[in-house]
């Protein structure tokens, strides 16, 4: 791919993405955003001024799915791919399961760029889990943030209170309280908010607290009007009728026909997830109520793809069923079609050309619709259209005045708008040519990237350097700094860093001449304000990496950014209440200072005695608890989680930012530091170590130096030549 030019990430992480044939309508994960954010990363790839576009989304490798969405990368054009991030194990899970992941995904996303060698320009988020995912990697990398919402949280919650569900239930189906604190956030930090209509900035941004913080900017979808070409197109051009559109044609005339008696009719035409907000049950009732409309036309729905109603979300299961029933309660066999399947990439497009061909009209009676992209791809191949007046549609046909807007609650006004459209000859044809010209003119992807870049333009243009207002004070380029190294020092603050005032300073110089080369953190068992205190104290600046309380921790760059993956991991089997009941009778055990105690760590004062620690462990095994304990400097007794510890943050750090192991030099002089000297990273244990680590004598990675505090430091790295390839 080219280098030269901009280079984006947007990020859609839930759902089945993939560049050829798309499963559009399969659950309701699986809709409109996917079609969006594959076409916006074609035409964006498309522009001159772009380089390289990525739509990087979730790695699913399921049987229970196609083999294509387990294919890491997988390419769109020439300068755009789909990159596919593991995270949340295999099987393929509705993104409100997701959430407890997102963590993962970050940190896989990072080793990715860092093995790639590029950081993005721009890092776009679609949808509240993708704006979470961009929203963090854009703060690590000092990059600016834009965040498009497809829809909010804060809406569905009202629209399904209004349903009559309970807020638990919802909390509990939907983790909506937890997408919603994530959406405030989202909405303060970006440094665009991209929507496709005002009715969306108004009716569900401001909802949010953080409303007045965004800064909002409407840029309509686009679609490929080379794709949905108007339904006349074929008798002036006959070359743009390919073998696979007549057999596309076929197929679908023959599944039509499968159920209309008088299939000579003009039909109405619904294209939507089977999903209760979209009113398909009043579209049918409507239909059904009128024998004058029945007369007139056929109807057709085509609500998602189906095989088994009854093993579909209850969600979906119910629409689905509601609409054979309401098909036998106003006995509509024979005029309505409800076909099971439908492949979008290829069908749709002649689906809606078979639908004006008929002198048809398309209809969206969704309850609120924040767009309607369908109801575009229908006006661009000459198909009147009827709409919610509900949203954003009200913007479609203010703009190409191809249709009729209606009260979705009001089955007649609903019959009422079809029949007036479906008789009247001279407006059909009106509505279809201005839907035509319209659609052209607002609604082409060429138009949408025009508008898009120069909204990146703007907020270019407001950022110093690499970093926006919104971002002073907030981000910092830690990501961009370890994804250009490829070697660590770690050392301990205590007795190895501190204690020798003139191997600290010769030390510290050395680091920062290598600065190019190398980073560097401490490793202490300090909580991060006593270790800001310790450094500030001895003259020494924030490293590179902070991991403290004992590697429960992990900190980065001067801003102090937490590693949310590092504590995501840590919380598995955690459980720090039950461990303090469990040792709150053995007296020789004294919880040191609330300071001491963390979200990850439990600390006691412990006299040097093996059977009082002995004790210790028979408690907590007992109690059938995971923990790692920690006993160091002769009187400090730390319990952790079992994945903590300084050598797992170590591990853990090297895995992240693809630093091999062998390329990391760690550094201590007391029992907690015995686990990140071990294996295969350049161990060091200073001079005026404690007894504790004698046992890594002889170890082949494990080097003790005749100098101590930072001079022993200083001879680790002429002994490993640190700074001159490994030894």
């Amino acid at each position: 791919m080219a280098e030269s030019g901009l280079y984006l990430q947007l990020y859609s992480i839930h759902g089945l993405i993939r560049g050829e044939r798309p499963e559009l309508g399969r659950d309701a994960d699986t809709g409109g955003q996917v079609k969006y954010v594959l076409e916006l990363a074609r035409a964006l790839a498309a522009q001159p001024e772009v380089a390289r576009v990525d739509l990087v989304t979730r790695l699913i490798d399921d049987r229970s799915v196609s083999a294509d969405y387990a294919v890491p990368v997988e390419p769109l054009s020439d300068k755009a791919r789909i990159v596919r991030i593991r995270c949340g194990g295999r099987r393929y899970i509705r993104k409100e399961l997701l959430w407890p992941h997102l963590d993962e995904f970050i940190d896989k996303s990072l080793k990715f760029l860092k093995i790639d060698r590029r950081v993005p320009d721009f890092f776009h988020g679609h949808y509240a889990d993708g704006g979470y995912v961009a929203k963090e990697l854009a703060s690590i990398f000092g990059r600016p943030f834009v965040f498009t919402g497809h829809s909010m949280g804060r809406h569905k919650l009202e629209k399904l209170l209004a349903e009559g569900m309970t807020e638990e239930e919802v909390i509990r189906r939907y983790r909506i309280d937890h997408r919603i604190q994530v959406e405030e956030r989202v909405i303060k930090e970006s440094e665009k908010v991209i929507t496709s209509t005002n009715h969306e900035i108004r009716e569900q941004y401001g909802l949010y607290d953080n409303h007045q913080e965004g800064s909002y900017t409407v840029i309509p979808p686009g679609i490929d009007i080379d794709t949905f070409y108007p339904y006349y197109a074929l008798q002036l051009d006959p070359q743009l009728d390919d073998e696979i559109s007549r057999q596309a044609r076929m197929t679908l005339l023959h599944e039509l026909h499968r159920f209309w008696v008088n299939p000579q009719k003009p039909f109405i035409l619904a294209l939507c997830r089977p999903d209760q907000r979209k009113n398909i049950a009043g579209l049918i009732t409507a239909y059904g109520e009128d024998k004058e409309l029945k007369a007139i036309a056929n109807l057709a729905i085509f609500a998602g793809i189906r095989k088994n109603i009854a093993g579909m979300e209850e969600n979906e299961r119910n629409v689905l069923t509601e609409m054979l029933l309401l098909m036998d309660r106003y006995d509509l066999y024979g005029s309505l079609a409800i076909p099971k399947k439908h492949d979008f990439s290829i069908e749709v497009p002649e689906l809606y050309r078979l639908c004006a061909d008929s002198q048809g009209v398309f209809v969206n009676p969704a309850l609120v619709e924040p767009f309607g992209l369908t109801l575009i791809e229908a006006a661009a191949c000459g198909v009147p259209i009827i709409a919610t007046r509900e949203g954003g549609p009200a913007d479609i046909i203010g703009n190409c005045d191809n249709g009729l807007l209606i009260d979705p609650t009001d089955s007649g006004k609903i019959a009422g708008a079809l029949k007036k459209i479906l008789v009247d000859k001279e407006l059909w044809e009106r509505y279809s040519r201005n839907g035509i010209n319209g659609v052209r003119e607002h609604y082409a992807w060429e138009t949408h990237c025009r508008k898009t870049l120069a909204v990146f333009d703007e907020v270019r243009a407001a950022m110093p350097g690499q970093m926006s207002g919104k971002s002073q004070g907030r981000k910092t380029a830690f990501g961009e700094r370890l994804s250009a190294i490829d070697r660590l020092l770690v050392c301990d603050i205590d007795d190895t860093l501190v204690g020798d005032e003139a191997s600290t300073v010769e030390l510290l110089a050395l680091l920062a001449a290598n600065r190019h080369a190398l980073a560097w953190g401490v490793a202490t068992g300090r909580c991060l304000q006593m270790t800001k205190e310790v450094l500030a104290e001895n003259g020494i600046p924030l490293p590179d990496i902070v991991i403290c309380s004992v590697g429960t921790e992990i900190f980065y760059g001067s801003g102090l950014h937490p590693d949310k993956g590092w504590q995501h991991h840590l919380s598995y089997l955690w459980k720090p209440r039950r461990i303090r009941e469990v040792l709150a009778e053995l007296d020789f055990l004294e919880l040191q200072e609330s300071e001491s105690q963390r979200q990850f760590k439990v600390s006691y004062y412990m006299e040097d005695d093996p059977d009082m620690l002995a004790e210790v462990h028979r408690r907590l095994q007992a109690a059938k608890l995971r923990y790692r304990l920690v006993f160091s400097r002769g009187q400090f007794l730390d319990i952790l989680p079992y994945r903590a510890s300084k050598g797992k943050a170590v591990r853990y750090l090297s895995y992240k930012w693809a630093i091999p192991l062998p390329q990391i030099l760690a550094c201590g002089n007391c029992g907690n530091d015995e686990d990140m000297l071990r294996g295969d990273t350049a161990g060091v244990v200073v001079a005026n170590h404690s007894p504790e680590l004698d046992a890594l004598q002889g170890l082949r990675r494990t080097y003790f130096s005749d100098q101590g505090h930072a001079a022993g430091i200083l001879d680790g790295i002429s002994h490993y030549r640190f700074l001159g390839g490994e030894k």
